[in-house]
């Protein structure tokens, strides 16, 4: 797929003119609560420009490159789906006012944005070098699987290093001031929940990139679908997290129906490399048939998990955390 430099630069543009207007029309003002009639128009508009995108794919393009952005686009957002039950988790945690959760989510997740073009920068130039990453990609998406299967999926919220340095060398206050990230109190300029909220968001999701890029590599190796792929899933991720609320609770076997996934699409980059590598005669999975794959299993898994919830309460997963309670270190107060 030959993308040139003009192609990427309209790209760039338009998803930052995207940003600039989502900040425009939702996060001008005071701190608002974001009412399901918005949150659902936004993810119809963001899901329908997904498909806009995917059928100039087509006509520019092809058949084939459109049907890669769309597997990549679908794994993506599945995968993103699960992430939002950790982003409950995190929101519940630091006690984050419903108002302000929109900013904290779009902050964090354009911190992570960032950083996956980074991860997809560098893992393209890595397997054009090293075709032997393919097994490897593989090899990790496969043992992903088996872990979700094992276990479940992991629900809890466990702050990692960034956090910890974060919290460690700042001075922060326990209350929240409106939608600012910084306060001075008592003279002194320090560090609201928000700020150390956004930095969790943003680099938790950052820890999710480890199983969705390899997961999209290996459903296409064109860079230029894999950074609109995970653009596109990302861009509607607030409000996703708004629209569907306590439903996420009753999607019980979505970490299962993930691990099918993951590990169908390890399978998939384990057949290639073989094939690549010498033994021709090695089947290969069409791109037809990896979407077919997930949208089918995102669908029964849905269905399944719906069914399940209403007939048994009690397997409904449920939020950790105490909303009541922020986790900030008081011990850096100023005094």
């Amino acid at each position: 797929m030959n993308v040139t430099l003009w192609a990427w630069s309209l790209t760039l543009l338009g998803l930052l003119a995207l940003i600039l207007i989502d900040l425009w029309i939702v996060d001008r003002g005071e701190p608002r609560v974001f009412t399901l009639r918005q949150a659902g128009a936004w993810v119809t508009f963001y899901v329908a420009l997904a498909a806009v995108f995917g059928v100039c794919l087509l006509l520019v393009a092809g058949g084939g490159y459109s049907a890669q952005f769309f597997a990549g686009y679908l794994t993506e957002y599945s995968l993103s789906i699960d992430n939002l039950f950790i982003f409950y988790v995190i929101m519940a945690r630091f006690a984050v006012p419903r108002a302000n959760q929109h900013k904290v989510l779009l902050i964090g997740i354009l911190i992570a944005l960032l950083m996956r073009g980074v991860f997809i920068v560098v893992g393209a130039a890595a397997l054009a070098r090293f075709e032997w990453l393919f097994y490897l990609f593989g090899g990790f998406l496969i043992w992903t699987a088996w872990g979700l299967l094992r276990g479940g999926g992991d629900d809890d919220f466990k702050e990692n290093a960034l956090l910890r340095w974060a919290r460690r060398v700042m001075p922060t206050t326990t209350e929240y001031h409106e939608h600012r990230m910084t306060a001075r109190v008592n003279g002194a300029r320090v560090v609201t929940p928000m700020l150390i909220v956004m930095i969790a968001i943003g680099s938790t999701d950052l820890l999710f990139a480890l199983d969705s890029i390899p997961a999209i590599f290996g459903l296409t190796k064109e860079s230029y679908l894999v950074f609109t792929a995970n653009a596109f899933a990302l861009m509607g991720l607030r409000q996703l997290y708004f629209l569907l609320g306590g439903l996420l609770e009753r999607l019980i076997y979505l970490s299962k129906g993930l691990a099918f996934i993951l590990a169908f699409i390890g399978i998939k980059l384990v057949l290639e490399a073989v094939h690549t590598t010498g033994l021709e005669q090695v089947p290969q999975v069409p791109i037809w048939l990896s979407l077919v794959v997930i949208g089918a299993t995102m669908l029964v898994t849905t269905v399944a998990s719906l069914l399940k919830a209403r007939r048994d309460p009690s397997a409904v997963r449920s939020l950790h955390g105490d909303a009541s309670t922020p986790v900030v270190d008081t011990e850096r107060m100023p005094n």
